[in-house]
């Protein structure tokens, strides 16, 4: 669990990420500076860089502060659930609490190139997170870790792209456990 100086960054920075995807949805991403942001938020220019290194991290502030909760929640998970299935269930569970904001933020990320570049690595970051707390839950060898959070990923955005793509108001936490089901390893251990 992170202590309350922690946690009480996290909140200032998902603050300053609501801010900011606030700006950049309603005038476009590079028409909204750091100072702008700053502004709005109640914050000094200098304050900003204390949370984010650039403009383009603040549109995955949450990001970050998202994998570390995944990992709290998927090492929390029972014992002796599968692997699969913990996965399955957290994730499932944070694609239901960012449904509301997402549509928006992928789309922005869609249609700007840096962020897109930059959307990868962050979520290579947050992958290897959660990677590492499904190790030291399960002691499963690094290459089905590997296997299992790369494939449980490809699952969420695959329902994520297809819940885009449809521009519907569709259910994306059908097409979430669709993907998952599909996806289930075959494996007795896993």
């Amino acid at each position: 669990m992170a202590g309350l100086r922690e946690r009480a960054r996290r909140a200032v920075q998902a603050e300053l990420a609501a801010v900011a995807l606030e700006l950049f949805t309603e005038r476009g991403f590079d028409e909204v500076t750091v100072d702008d942001i700053a502004r709005a938020a109640g914050v000094s220019k200098r304050s900003f860089f204390r949370y984010f290194p650039a403009k383009e991290d603040a549109v995955f502030g949450g990001v970050q502060v998202m994998g570390d909760d995944i990992a709290e929640q998927l090492a929390a998970r029972p014992a002796d659930e599968r692997p699969w299935d913990s996965l399955h269930a957290v994730l499932r569970e944070w694609v239901a609490r960012i449904d509301a904001e997402s549509r928006a933020t992928l789309r922005l990320i869609e249609r700007t190139p840096s962020l897109r570049a930059r959307f990868q690595h962050k979520r290579e970051e947050v992958r290897s997170r959660i990677a590492e707390s499904l190790a030291a839950r399960t002691g499963l060898d690094p290459f089905t870790v590997d296997l299992l959070t790369a494939a449980a990923g490809a699952a969420v955005d695959c329902a994520s792209r297809e819940w885009l793509r449809t521009g519907s108001d569709g259910d994306h936490m059908r097409l979430v456990d669709a993907a998952f089901t599909r996806l289930r390893p075959s494996c007795a251990g896993t």
